[in-house]
């Protein structure tokens, strides 16, 4: 099975450098991999760099300044260089008389979205507005819409709901991380690590989006300090197997290559 991981961080000032990406890929044989600019990081040479050694195995979603009048341009040139996605916020507006002027340019360049921010935020009614001006762009919320803690919000589940509301729209894809993202760990640890009695959200998220329009991101390197890599990926598609063969594969791999414009393989 052709797998991709849509959520990991690589830098040399923070975080790891890309060799232990490449170690726990070669070692949880994972295909390719999707570099996520680290918020503030503006300078993404790094990661064209570590493309430029490993084009086969990754790619790169880069960030912009979008307070920079001249961002958009920028965005172009980085467009230029290799960049299959730019990371904005669900409250990123540009400077000037439109202030979506960064989320257009991203849709003429048939760039994608990475797209991380609070609950609050990606249920906002003025983020739905952004995605609808927007329509042929591929827009992916990271992190299950932030909605994703499992001491957060109490039942009803109200933003939750209005989160995974933004399914209407074709255009928006979802990333799921490990079950330790979003389930608590058992204490004492036992062989099955994992308090699952927030699972139920992985079957909302996969039921409101479907697996053509969600994607598996390990969030590589901090899930090195939570769950671990493998048990990100493997305990993870255990329980998205159970939507049959083909929804694994779409979640652990085809959407993201769909999106993302990788060549599987």
């Amino acid at each position: 099975m052709f797998t991709v991981d849509t959520h990991c961080h690589v830098s040399l000032s923070w975080y790891e450098p890309v060799e232990s990406l490449l170690f726990q890929m070669d070692r949880n044989r994972v295909d390719h991999a999707v570099l996520i600019q680290i918020n503030g990081q503006f300078d993404n040479s790094y990661q064209f760099e570590c493309v430029a050694r490993h084009p086969d195995r990754l790619s790169s979603v880069v960030l912009v300044d979008s307070a920079d009048p001249a961002a958009p341009s920028t965005l172009e040139r980085l467009a230029e260089q290799g960049a299959r996605g730019v990371r904005l916020r669900p409250d990123t507006r540009s400077p000037g008389d439109d202030a979506l002027a960064i989320w257009r340019k991203a849709a003429e360049l048939r760039l994608a979205v990475s797209c991380g921010g609070s609950a609050a935020q990606f249920a906002d009614p003025a983020f739905a507005d952004v995605i609808a001006a927007v329509p042929t762009l591929p827009i992916v919320i990271e992190h299950l819409g932030s909605v994703n803690r499992p001491d957060g919000e109490p039942a009803p589940f109200a933003v939750r709901r209005r989160v995974f509301a933004l399914a209407r729209f074709p255009n928006v894809y979802i990333k799921v991380h490990g079950l330790g993202e979003f389930c608590q760990r058992r204490m004492p640890v036992a062989a099955e690590p994992f308090d699952l009695g927030n699972l139920p959200i992985l079957v909302q998220a996969i039921t409101a989006f479907g697996p053509g329009r969600m994607m598996w991101g390990s969030d590589f390197p901090p899930v090195s300090g939570r769950e671990g890599y493998a048990n990100a990926l493997n305990l993870t598609r255990e329980r998205v197997a159970a939507w049959g063969a083909e929804a694994e594969e779409l979640v652990f791999g085809r959407t993201a290559a769909r999106v993302f414009g990788i060549a599987a393989g």
